[in-house]
């Protein structure tokens, strides 16, 4: 028996729009690397994703407004009038949204002078003539005017992660009245949301009333001598007109003049390629992690041609020659820890491949790899690095890494992805990981051993190919020094740091534990007295009984389970529940207990007593680095016990200390350097607090000292709101304030330093000329969307152009200061090492008595790295452990 069509239809429009605010208290948490928003795509990709495996569809379609001028505005000018202007962070996501589509496979459309509920109205009608089952999804009601024997609409109730499901019994049940009735109610009641007026004085019980006895609008009106005389028979006789042209604004058309057909809509599920593309671009890392790549993997290994390699045992000196490709081949990710299955050397013509114990026990291979003069190329030079590092090999030599290279053309998120490059460049012939190992624990060497050396050679061969082609291609974009003199010689100096790793006390960690163990009993307890009994605080559904059933505050949302005490839930309770504050700090300090007391000691390396993170020089956009396993530069330091995790962080000997030097507000100093603004430049140049002296311009003040600390806070915002191009929305749910007053400090900040304006207006129309915008150092970031028609995509593209140079030119300056820092270290006779590097940070150990001399070393290097118009300056500390330093 065939399986029975089934139509999807989602009202894109209203359930993006719920999806933006149901997250957007969480609103700087969803973000790219791009800095793009990404809160409303997450939850939408959250619904799909759900309703997909609940529905099943055979057919499916997202419609979306097409604008704000539709058949209705003509005959009904305010309709929908008086809606809050849209916050931008909304906006900017909207266009992604058609690609979470196509990765989705789901047809899209919009129609000029229609609504996305016409689009749905239409198509159900067509569906249900063809006896489809239709399943509608929308934010708003009135969609449930379309609920029929076979059609069910589903309205969100909770964000978007849960619906009300609507249909002509349940309709019945909750009003007494049919669906196509609700046009009937809401032209009589109206609706304020989209500014249909309806009769003064008529809510919406008194219009279920009213058409449970008269059926409809009509029929109301053909009765309406026969009611006795009111205030209400009045308004009613009075406003006639009003409230037939109510009725039509609130009707859904169904014969829309759509370009598509049903036949259009046939759902054959999701495009693999395209939605991991999407989760790439978007940072859905748990996404990438969760979907199933084997079908696409199977269609690219079937297209994959054999590749011609020799498996030695025996390495002679013949084999070894000048301007090689290396590759060390690993089964996970971690290099200090994963295990080597494979090495493989070579070029175009000949390409070999040994066991792992071949090439460490051969003195040969070690002193070609040795060799300074015989030029290698590889991908990931410091995973290569420190792979044959930790085998008592240092590779030297290296010219030419094909990861940083394809990072440095475009700083896509498959710099780290050999396969991924290779297809970019039009050279298909490398598998991925994954097709080979599979995936995530399950990962393992293939039991044939020629699948193994043929994948590594494939490698071998695009790294030879690939490398010449994308040098060329730095050349032409001035970008060979950037490669040459930064990041090739920074991979060396990382995987130094690596390698070096940072002490972690696990007694004080241990001790920690204990301490925040101890002081979550206590607020256990505290908890348990407000509440007058014990419950489980992890469980939600006990914790909401007790907050609005037991104790009575007011409820906020609910969930499908009870009530919602979720953070931004709590949060608002907060000032009249004196429990909720308890409740706040017990959960801050059960994550810091778990994610960074445990997760810090699980990784500890048990012979060095050390923690040895991975610093990826491909992953942010803006040249910035990252950290993993652990990550050491987002340990949380807002709250004194986030803080006190930096304890543990301590010298490798005792009468060492822990040595920090910070750039001070290096982007705000790049900032003035690159718009010339000689109000900024003139407060960096005679040492202004400058967060007191924009505060000073921009609200009126004579003297510094009418600088109040919450004044300092808010030109503070606006000082980095600035240099990220935030918006009026954005930079009013920073402050706590209104958007026109947000606008009113960007406004004033524009108009007191007028250069950095004009830098903002000039870097955008260079963007515009060039497709992209460069650091001081020639890195590029290319501007697709820089041009489109599209406003959010050129507005975000735009923002985008302003900041990159900023931050990336920030990021560029460290680089070159760790890069001068190894070589000093080198140079001197200090025992100091430098370990860490967190953002405008530098870390360092040294003895004791060479803490004088180390802070004078790191200044000059630091604060000379790069001459700018304005003083670079730095600010150290040290202490017996990090957080003494700090």
């Amino acid at each position: 028996m065939a399986k029975k069509n089934k139509l999807l239809l989602i009202d894109g429009s209203s359930v993006a729009f719920r999806a933006f605010f149901a997250l957007h208290n969480q609103l700087e948490s969803f973000k790219n690397r791009n800095g793009l928003h990404t809160n409303a795509l997450y939850g939408f990709h959250n619904m799909i994703e759900k309703i997909l495996k609940e529905e099943n569809p055979t057919h499916a379609l997202v419609a979306f407004d097409a604008g704000k001028t539709t058949f209705r505005t003509e005959f009904y000018p305010e309709y929908k009038a008086g809606r809050a202007k849209t916050p931008r962070e909304f906006t900017e996501q909207m266009p992604y949204l058609r690609e979470l589509l196509k990765g989705f496979g789901i047809y899209y459309y919009e129609l000029e002078n229609y609504e996305a509920d016409d689009i749905i109205g239409t198509l159900s009608a067509q569906a249900d003539e063809k006896a489809f089952d239709v399943v509608v999804v929308s934010g708003d009601r009135d969609l449930t005017q379309l609920a029929k024997d076979n059609v069910k609409v589903d309205i969100t109730v909770k964000g978007v992660s849960e619906t009300k499901t609507y249909t002509v019994e349940s309709i019945k049940e909750e009003y007494g009245i049919a669906p196509l009735q609700i046009i009937d109610m809401k032209g009589l009641a109206g609706d304020k949301s989209d500014n249909i007026p309806g009769v003064t004085k008529i809510g919406e019980k008194t219009a279920l009333t009213l058409l449970q006895e008269y059926g409809t609008v009509e029929g109301l009106y053909e009765h309406i001598d026969d009611m006795k005389k009111s205030k209400r028979k009045e308004n009613l006789i009075n406003e006639k007109e009003t409230a037939l042209l109510s009725k039509k604004l609130a009707t859904i058309i169904k014969d829309a003049p759509l370009a598509i057909t049903l036949n259009d809509l046939v759902y054959n599920g999701p495009d693999t390629k395209k939605l991991i593309d999407f989760y790439k671009e978007m940072d859905f890392k748990s996404h990438l992690n969760r979907l199933d790549t084997s079908e696409l993997e199977e269609t690219l290994e079937a297209n994959r041609s054999d590749i011609q390699f020799q498996k030695v045992t025996i390495l002679t000196d013949e084999m070894f020659k000048d301007n090689q490709s290396i590759y060390v081949e690993m089964l996970t990710d971690n290099y200090h820890t994963a295990q080597v299955v494979g090495i493989s050397w070579g070029n175009e013509e000949k390409i070999y491949a040994c066991e792992p114990e071949v090439a460490f026990h051969s003195d040969i291979f070690k002193k070609w790899a040795e060799d300074g003069h015989s030029k290698k190329k590889t991908f990931d030079s410091k995973r290569t690095y420190v792979a044959l590092k930790h085998h008592g090999i240092e590779l030297k030599g290296v010219v030419a890494d094909l990861s940083l290279e394809a990072y440095l053309l475009d700083v896509k998120d498959n710099s780290s992805d050999l396969a991924a490059i290779a297809e970019e460049y039009d050279y298909f012939d490398v598998a991925t990981d994954e097709s080979v190992y599979g995936k995530g624990a399950k990962r393992k060497v293939p039991e044939d051993k020629e699948q193994l050396y043929a994948h590594l050679a494939r490698k071998i061969k695009a790294i030879a190919i690939l490398c010449d082609q994308l040098m060329e291609k730095l050349e032409e974009n001035q970008q060979t020094e950037l490669f040459t003199d930064i990041e090739l010689p920074l991979a060396n100096v990382l995987a130094d740091m690596e390698m070096a790793g940072i002490t972690v006390n696990s007694k004080r960690l241990e001790e920690m534990k204990g301490e925040f163990a101890e002081k979550l009993q206590e607020l256990e307890q505290k908890i348990y007295a407000e509440a007058g009994e014990t419950f489980n605080i992890n469980s939600p559904k006990q914790l909401g009984v007790i907050l609005f059933e037991k104790m009575g505050y007011p409820v906020i949302k609910k969930t499908k389970t009870g009530y919602s005490t979720a953070v931004d839930v709590l949060e608002q309770l907060q000032d009249q529940a004196p429990i909720v504050a308890y409740i706040l700090q017990y959960r801050q300090i059960a994550k810091i207990q778990s994610t960074y007391i445990e997760g810090l000691l699980k990784v500890i390396d048990k012979k060095t007593g050390k923690v040895h993170t991975r610093f990826s020089q491909t992953t942010a956009r803006t040249g910035r680095l990252s950290s993993v396993d652990p990550n050491l530069q987002n340990i949380p330091i807002r709250l004194e016990e986030g803080r006190k995790i930096r304890q543990a962080f301590v010298p490798r000997e005792e009468n060492w200390r822990i040595f920090a030097s910070d750039y001070s507000q290096i982007e705000l100093r790049v900032l003035a350097h690159v718009s010339d603004d000689q109000h900024l430049k003139e407060a960096f140049i005679e040492g202004q607090d400058i967060h007191a002296s924009t505060a000073m311009r921009v609200f009126g003040l004579e003297k510094a000292e009418d600088v109040t600390p919450n004044i300092r806070r808010q030109a503070k915002a606006v000082n980095f709101g600035i240099v990220y191009g935030i918006s009026d929305y954005g930079l009013s749910q920073n402050l706590g304030i209104s958007r026109k007053e947000a606008q009113q400090f960007i406004d004033t900040y524009f108009e007191k330093y007028p250069g950095v304006k004009q830098y903002m207006e000039d870097v955008v129309r260079e963007a515009k000329d060039k497709g992209y915008v460069e650091t001081l150092f020639h890195r590029r970031r290319y501007l697709s969307d820089i041009n489109s028609r599209n406003y959010n995509l050129r507005s975000f593209a735009e923002r985008t152009a302003i900041n990159t140079p900023i931050q990336g030119s920030a990021a560029d300056i460290i680089k070159v200061a760790m890069i001068q820092m190894e070589k000093a270290l080198k140079a001197s006779d200090l025992r100091a090492t430098m370990l860490l590097q967190v953002h405008d940070e530098l870390i360092f150990e040294a003895p004791e008595e060479e803490i004088e001399t180390l802070e004078k070393l790191v200044t000059d290097v630091m604060e000379h790295a790069v001459a700018l118009s304005v003083p670079l300056l730095v600010e150290s500390d040290n202490g017996k452990s990090w957080y003494d330093a700090k």
